[in-house]
């Protein structure tokens, strides 16, 4: 199973950070399974600056900053170069660019699946999008 990639979409993070019920459960597993490097877990360099704009309501910036130093080490960055800003801009086909990016971050790392909440977002991506809890499910079939 360590040989799983998975891109952690922000709202899976924010599930984690915020405890957003009833998906906290489900979005804590994951990146505990990333911790254990049970699963290779990648989030891009974007989910970071958008976890620090999203979250300046609720925390300082100093526990912004620490927060965000902390999910550094959980998980491998994954940078947004303008190959893939270029590639994303260029696609018809969706119309969300943040959704756009994170697809194109996926493919470049051969991910297995993108995980989110918000699969209908990346029904066009290249990169299959899963739920937490369908890919939670997935992995515990597969291990049985």
């Amino acid at each position: 199973m360590n040989d799983l990639r998975l891109l952690i979409d922000t709202n899976i993070i924010m599930d984690y950070v915020a405890n957003r019920e009833p998906f906290a459960e489900y979005a804590e597993k994951i990146i505990e399974m990333c911790i254990k490097k049970e699963i290779r877990g990648y989030i891009s360099t974007h989910t970071i600056t958008n976890l620090y704009y999203i979250l300046r309501k609720e925390l300082s910036v100093k526990d912004r900053k620490d927060l965000l130093w902390k999910l550094c080490g959980i998980f491998t960055l994954v940078d947004i170069d303008s190959a893939k800003l270029t590639s994303a801009l260029q696609n018809d086909n969706v119309t969300d660019l943040e959704d756009c990016l994170q697809d194109e971050c996926a493919k470049e790392l051969l991910c297995d699946y993108i995980v989110t909440r918000n699969i209908k977002h990346f029904k066009n991506s290249a990169v299959e999008a899963i739920e937490p809890h369908d890919f939670l499910e997935k992995v515990t079939h597969e291990s049985e």
